[in-house]
């Protein structure tokens, strides 16, 4: 109906006649009483000829000696000037010999309509003819950086051991059974990764492990633990790590490496265990649900507390360590960890046991001195104050990451509290001790 190819609009008018009145009258009316009324310029039948109007369609009925309909007028006029003519068309007032009156019901705008259809049918298309689900922006960045981090690896020492990029410049590296863990921690980020590919320790795992600080972390199957007992008898290792019961590091996701991390317990714990005929990932696993159950004994050696959102590598300094050894009972019957409070404190453990329940603080010197204990709405005014005589806090609660750094910033050498709660950045130099 509507045949030229450059419409944009179409002019919708409502016809009343007082009479019968037919197509070629409304037509006849429409050109004629328009003619020469608005120029040159936008003069019907110019228009029509130009293409810039499109043919008039008209449809009527006659009633009782009446007729009604519309007609519909095709532009490719830009806005004003459709207007103008739309305006003009209702300056007829005859059709044929009859009165009429002719009125602008409204002006459609076509390209409008073309995108409502175009919605409608891009919705159709994206619901019935995609069969697979597409690739996210999220994948695509993962399957990048994935891609990235594997290219790093990198071969090591005259065995060309796999390794991460920055196991030869970090000051701290993760010991791993083979390439597949360290791909693995690649992906989660975590760039200081060797692997020794085999019970038979390498030469220059061995070397590295006497320069840097050392983590081993294993399978906690009998493979981890045979790798294991032979590095502690031949490198130098401060911390160990097992994957999960029946779960290998190569299939471990990010979230349960940095806890496996986290949790790895010092070397010199496990080394006074080693002739024990249970494996060592026993014992660790021990070590770790009972620490998990706030039974901490000494050695239940302390764990870091890292919660930086990306895997980080261990920590240089040297973890506390307390080389007594529990009681049977003190791990199977919990009523036998409650003891005395010492009378009068000579270590960080004693005071820290002292402290439990008190709900105060307490600042003591290098050896294990007391300078002082007070409320925690005391120890705010009193911290800024501290001297070089103050070694470290122990506070009966929780502290946050602002204490941690004005602890930091006055020079303490440790910090004991219950809890540590949005640490997100932790001094080197400062330990973190639970309790």
């Amino acid at each position: 109906m509507y045949s030229i190819d450059s419409i944009k609009y179409l002019i919708h008018l409502h016809i009343e006649a007082e009479g019968v009145v037919e197509k070629t009258d409304v037509v006849g009316a429409i050109f004629g009483q328009t003619e020469g009324l608005l120029g040159e310029d936008l003069d019907l039948r110019d228009l029509q000829r130009s293409g810039r109007i499109g043919r008039i369609d008209v449809q009527i009925t006659s009633k009782h000696g009446k007729t009604t309909g519309e007609c519909y007028i095709a532009s490719s006029l830009d806005r004003a000037e459709t207007a103008i003519l739309a305006a003009a068309l209702e300056t007829i007032d005859r059709i044929g010999p009859c009165m009429a009156v002719i009125r602008i019901q409204n002006i459609e705008d076509l390209r409008a309509i073309k995108r409502r259809q175009i919605v409608e049918r891009a919705k159709e298309l994206l619901l019935d003819s995609f069969d697979e689900i597409g690739i996210s922006t999220y994948d695509i960045l993962a399957e990048v950086r994935q891609a990235s981090r594997i290219e790093k690896i990198t071969a090591i020492g005259p065995e060309r051991l796999p390794a991460g990029p920055a196991v030869l410049d970090s000051d701290a590296i993760i010991i791993v059974e083979g390439r597949a863990d360290v791909l693995n921690l690649l992906k989660c980020g975590i760039n200081n990764t060797v692997a020794v590919e085999g019970t038979k320790v390498p030469e220059t795992v061995i070397d590295l492990s006497y320069k840097k600080n050392t983590t081993v972390f294993v399978d906690g199957d009998r493979g981890g633990d045979l790798i294991l007992r032979e590095l502690l008898q031949v490198a130098d290792i401060d911390f160990v790590a097992f994957s999960p019961r029946r779960r290998s590091v190569e299939d471990m996701s990010r979230k349960e490496i940095v806890k496996s991390l986290r949790n790895k317990v010092p070397a010199s714990v496990l080394k006074a265990h080693i002739e024990k005929d249970e494996p060592i990932s026993d014992l660790v696993f021990e070590i770790e649900s009972v620490t998990g159950n706030d039974q901490r004994t000494e050695t239940a050696v302390l764990i870091e507390e890292d919660r930086n959102p990306e895997p980080k590598t261990p920590q240089t300094e040297t973890p506390l360590t307390i080389t007594e050894e529990p009681t049977p009972a003190s791990v199977e019957n919990p009523e036998s960890d409650i003891q005395k409070k010492p009378e009068n404190p000579s270590t960080i453990r004693e005071h820290t046991e002292y402290m439990k329940n008190t709900g105060r603080t307490r600042v003591l010197t290098e050896d294990a001195g007391v300078i002082g204990d007070y409320s925690p709405q005391e120890l705010k005014k009193i911290l800024p104050k501290l001297n070089d005589d103050a070694a470290g806090i122990i506070v009966d609660g929780s502290v946050d990451q602002k204490f941690i750094d004005q602890a930091f910033a006055k020079g303490l050498k440790y910090v004991a509290a219950h809890g540590f709660e949005g640490i997100v950045r932790r001094p080197a130099g400062l330990r973190m001790i639970p309790f």
